[in-house]
Protein backbone atom coordinates (compact mmCIF):
# COMPACT_ATOMS: atom_id res chain seq x y z
CA UNK A 1 0.00 0.00 0.00
CA UNK A 2 2.90 2.36 0.62
CA UNK A 3 3.60 2.84 -3.05
CA UNK A 4 0.31 4.42 -3.29
CA UNK A 5 1.23 7.47 -0.68
CA UNK A 6 2.58 10.38 -1.78
CA UNK A 7 3.75 13.43 -0.15
CA UNK A 8 1.11 16.86 -0.60
CA UNK A 9 1.34 20.02 1.33
CA UNK A 10 -1.86 20.84 3.02
CA UNK A 11 -2.84 24.57 3.70
CA UNK A 12 -3.78 25.76 6.87
CA UNK A 13 -4.72 28.53 8.96
CA UNK A 14 -0.89 29.96 9.97
CA UNK A 15 -0.40 29.25 13.87
CA UNK A 16 -3.28 26.57 13.87
CA UNK A 17 -0.62 24.01 12.64
CA UNK A 18 -0.36 21.53 15.44
CA UNK A 19 -3.52 21.80 15.81
CA UNK A 20 -4.95 20.78 12.48
CA UNK A 21 -1.88 18.01 12.40
CA UNK A 22 -3.69 16.30 15.36
CA UNK A 23 -7.29 17.07 14.27
CA UNK A 24 -5.84 15.04 10.69
CA UNK A 25 -4.39 12.18 12.92
CA UNK A 26 -7.96 11.99 14.51
CA UNK A 27 -10.02 12.08 11.68
CA UNK A 28 -8.04 9.51 9.88
CA UNK A 29 -8.77 7.16 12.50
CA UNK A 30 -12.28 7.43 13.65
CA UNK A 31 -12.98 7.19 9.37
CA UNK A 32 -10.96 3.87 9.60
CA UNK A 33 -8.52 5.38 7.04
CA UNK A 34 -4.80 5.27 9.08
CA UNK A 35 -3.88 2.92 6.50
CA UNK A 36 -4.08 5.58 3.60
CA UNK A 37 -1.92 7.84 6.01
CA UNK A 38 1.55 8.01 6.59
CA UNK A 39 3.31 10.92 7.86
CA UNK A 40 1.92 14.28 9.35
CA UNK A 41 4.59 17.34 9.09
CA UNK A 42 5.25 20.08 10.45
CA UNK A 43 8.51 21.50 9.07
CA UNK A 44 10.09 23.55 12.09
CA UNK A 45 13.58 24.49 12.93
CA UNK A 46 15.25 25.10 16.31
CA UNK A 47 16.14 29.04 17.03
CA UNK A 48 18.90 29.60 19.74
CA UNK A 49 17.67 32.85 21.32
CA UNK A 50 19.75 34.42 24.42
CA UNK A 51 17.37 36.66 26.36
CA UNK A 52 18.42 38.64 29.64
CA UNK A 53 22.01 36.42 29.67
CA UNK A 54 20.03 33.34 29.09
CA UNK A 55 19.76 30.97 26.10
CA UNK A 56 16.26 29.70 25.16
CA UNK A 57 15.74 27.38 22.29
CA UNK A 58 12.47 27.99 20.75
CA UNK A 59 10.67 26.02 17.73
CA UNK A 60 10.10 28.01 14.80
CA UNK A 61 7.53 26.64 11.84
CA UNK A 62 9.76 26.26 9.00
CA UNK A 63 6.72 27.24 6.03
CA UNK A 64 4.46 28.98 8.59
CA UNK A 65 0.85 27.95 7.57
CA UNK A 66 1.89 24.60 5.68
CA UNK A 67 1.71 20.98 6.86
CA UNK A 68 3.52 18.21 4.87
CA UNK A 69 1.97 14.53 4.60
CA UNK A 70 2.22 11.59 3.17
CA UNK A 71 -0.55 9.88 2.45
CA UNK A 72 -3.02 7.97 -0.57
CA UNK A 73 -5.67 10.08 -1.41
CA UNK A 74 -8.23 8.01 -2.36
CA UNK A 75 -12.03 7.88 -1.90
CA UNK A 76 -12.77 9.71 1.44
CA UNK A 77 -9.07 10.60 2.01
CA UNK A 78 -9.50 14.22 0.62
CA UNK A 79 -12.77 14.56 1.98
CA UNK A 80 -12.00 14.14 5.44
CA UNK A 81 -8.75 16.06 5.36
CA UNK A 82 -10.54 19.23 3.61
CA UNK A 83 -13.04 19.34 6.28
CA UNK A 84 -10.95 19.89 9.32
CA UNK A 85 -11.82 22.73 10.33
CA UNK A 86 -8.26 25.56 9.83
CA UNK A 87 -7.27 23.66 6.60
CA UNK A 88 -7.48 26.02 3.50
CA UNK A 89 -7.04 23.39 0.90
CA UNK A 90 -3.99 21.35 -0.64
CA UNK A 91 -1.15 23.64 -2.22
CA UNK A 92 -1.32 23.75 -6.15
CA UNK A 93 -4.30 22.28 -6.11
CA UNK A 94 -6.77 23.33 -9.28
CA UNK A 95 -10.20 24.39 -8.89
CA UNK A 96 -12.02 21.35 -8.40
CA UNK A 97 -9.24 19.31 -9.17
CA UNK A 98 -7.43 16.88 -7.58
CA UNK A 99 -4.54 17.99 -5.11
CA UNK A 100 -0.98 17.80 -6.81
CA UNK A 101 1.61 15.56 -5.20
CA UNK A 102 5.20 16.73 -4.55
CA UNK A 103 7.91 15.52 -6.74
CA UNK A 104 10.28 13.44 -4.86
CA UNK A 105 13.30 16.11 -4.90
CA UNK A 106 11.28 18.45 -3.49
CA UNK A 107 10.34 16.00 -0.38
CA UNK A 108 13.74 14.84 -0.15
CA UNK A 109 15.18 18.73 -0.18
CA UNK A 110 12.25 19.16 2.33
CA UNK A 111 12.90 16.79 4.92
CA UNK A 112 16.89 16.78 4.05
CA UNK A 113 16.80 20.35 5.56
CA UNK A 114 14.56 19.79 8.51
CA UNK A 115 16.65 16.61 9.04
CA UNK A 116 19.82 18.68 8.67
CA UNK A 117 18.05 21.53 11.28
CA UNK A 118 17.62 19.12 13.71
CA UNK A 119 21.41 17.85 13.50
CA UNK A 120 22.59 21.55 13.74
CA UNK A 121 20.60 22.72 16.61
CA UNK A 122 23.72 24.63 17.87
CA UNK A 123 23.72 26.73 14.71
CA UNK A 124 23.16 30.33 16.14
CA UNK A 125 23.01 33.40 14.35
CA UNK A 126 25.25 35.84 15.99
CA UNK A 127 23.16 38.42 17.90
CA UNK A 128 26.23 41.30 17.82
CA UNK A 129 27.87 43.01 15.28
CA UNK A 130 30.98 44.70 15.28
CA UNK A 131 30.84 48.65 16.37
CA UNK A 132 27.68 47.91 18.36
CA UNK A 133 27.59 49.27 22.07
CA UNK A 134 27.25 46.44 24.55
CA UNK A 135 26.21 46.72 28.55
CA UNK A 136 28.14 43.82 30.16
CA UNK A 137 25.88 42.35 32.92
CA UNK A 138 27.92 38.69 34.05
CA UNK A 139 31.15 39.22 35.44
CA UNK A 140 33.88 41.16 37.16
CA UNK A 141 33.16 43.89 34.98
CA UNK A 142 29.46 44.01 35.31
CA UNK A 143 27.85 47.38 34.46
CA UNK A 144 30.63 48.84 32.20
CA UNK A 145 29.44 49.93 28.52
CA UNK A 146 31.65 48.76 25.66
CA UNK A 147 32.38 48.26 22.32
CA UNK A 148 32.36 45.09 19.93
CA UNK A 149 35.72 44.76 18.45
CA UNK A 150 35.93 41.00 17.18
CA UNK A 151 33.48 38.61 16.70
CA UNK A 152 34.98 35.13 17.96
CA UNK A 153 31.59 32.80 15.85
CA UNK A 154 33.74 29.17 16.75
CA UNK A 155 34.49 30.26 20.63
CA UNK A 156 31.17 32.33 20.83
CA UNK A 157 33.21 35.01 22.21
CA UNK A 158 33.31 38.66 21.63
CA UNK A 159 36.10 40.68 22.11
CA UNK A 160 34.80 44.03 23.81
CA UNK A 161 36.92 47.29 24.38
CA UNK A 162 35.84 49.11 27.80
CA UNK A 163 36.89 52.38 29.25
CA UNK A 164 38.53 51.08 32.55
CA UNK A 165 39.85 54.31 34.42
CA UNK A 166 39.94 56.17 31.38
CA UNK A 167 41.98 53.65 29.57
CA UNK A 168 40.51 51.55 26.80
CA UNK A 169 40.69 48.08 28.29
CA UNK A 170 39.92 44.81 26.04
CA UNK A 171 38.09 42.05 27.11
CA UNK A 172 37.09 38.68 26.19
CA UNK A 173 33.55 37.80 26.79
CA UNK A 174 31.09 35.71 26.29
CA UNK A 175 27.54 36.18 24.31
CA UNK A 176 25.60 34.83 27.78
CA UNK A 177 27.80 37.51 29.58
CA UNK A 178 26.77 40.48 27.62
CA UNK A 179 23.50 42.51 26.40
CA UNK A 180 22.49 45.04 23.37
CA UNK A 181 22.58 48.77 24.80
CA UNK A 182 19.01 49.34 24.99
Amino acid sequence: MTENKKWYVIRAISGQENKVKSYIENEVLRNNLSHQLGKVLIPTEKVIQVRNGKKITKERNYFPGYIIIEANLEGEMIHVIKNIPGVIGFLGETKGGDPVPLRPAEVNRMLGKVDELTESLEVTQVPFVVGETVKVIDGPFTGFNGVIEKIHEEKRKLEVMVKIFGRKTPLELSYMQVERES
